[in-house]
């Protein structure tokens, strides 16, 4: 059985890139796929955060290492995929996991707040797709995991722009099933539940707004960062095969109420 397990979900010669790897539901995912044997890459903007996050996955005995980018900068994020490429080689697994949570009122939602958010929530999946997502179909075999949101379905807490990029990031994974399944890239997302992340820690102040979204899950408990490792292996594993241009959503049954 442990061989069984072991040869379905390895990474062990797979080359990973996690862009808000750093951090939150980023970090988690990054150390995940790194402790199955995956190399690597984390990318977000400030460097001692990332040193920490690497630090940690060397510790455990893996291979890691990190790149800085603003990916809410687009000139950015084509130097990020052209450092990537000379780090790696290839790209075997990409997981977008950076994002902007700027989620004012619609009344008072600014053209710079939408513009901020669209680039880094949904044209930086794109454009680092668009530059990685071919290469992985030439080499016969892929991952894309893109990080959505309950807002993707549904507007709650001044979804804004946050939810539009979100609802766009889970058709992009369409998209890029669409394109590239055939040729061995499956392209999925998932669409976590409330949880404890630095987008999140506003609403984790207020314990009684907290308590409440507790109690709308099926579980009776808010997400924990503990959740989704399972999930981010399977997707990027030779276990997801046939799974793709999917959104899953780790919720707790959130998504079903």
């Amino acid at each position: 059985m442990d061989d069984f397990v072991r040869e379905l979900f390895t990474l062990k010669g797979r080359k990973a890139v996690v862009t808000g790897g750093s951090s939150g539901i980023g970090r988690t995912i990054a150390t995940a796929l790194c402790r199955a044997g995956a190399e690597v890459v984390v990318v977000a903007r400030r460097s001692e955060p990332l040193r920490e996050a690497v630090a940690g996955m060397r510790a455990d005995g893996g291979a890691a290492a990190w790149l800085s980018a603003d990916l809410g900068e687009r000139d950015a994020v084509r130097r990020l995929a052209d450092q990537v490429e000379e780090l790696h080689g290839r790209t075997d697994i990409l997981v977008n996991a950076a994002g902007v949570n700027v989620r004012p009122p619609m009344d008072e939602l600014s053209e710079d707040d939408w513009d901020q958010t669209m680039r880094t929530n949904l044209d930086a999946p794109f454009v680092l797709g668009q530059r990685l997502g071919p290469k992985m179909a030439a080499h016969g075999w892929g991952r894309i995991i893109n990080i959505a949101s309950q807002q993707a379905v549904r507007a709650f807490g001044n979804s804004g722009a946050y939810g539009v990029s979100k609802a766009g990031l889970t058709a992009l994974t369409r998209s890029q099933a669409e394109a590239w399944s055939a040729r061995g890239v499956c392209a999925n997302a998932i669409a976590p539940g409330f949880v404890h992340t630095p987008l999140n820690e506003a609403v984790f102040r207020d314990p009684e707004r907290t308590a409440a979204m507790a109690r709308r899950t099926m579980s009776g408990r808010n997400s924990e960062l503990g959740d989704f490792t399972g999930v981010a292996v399977f997707l990027a594993s030779d276990a997801s095969a046939y799974v793709t241009g999917q959104t899953i959503f780790v919720d707790g049954g959130f998504s079903s109420t």
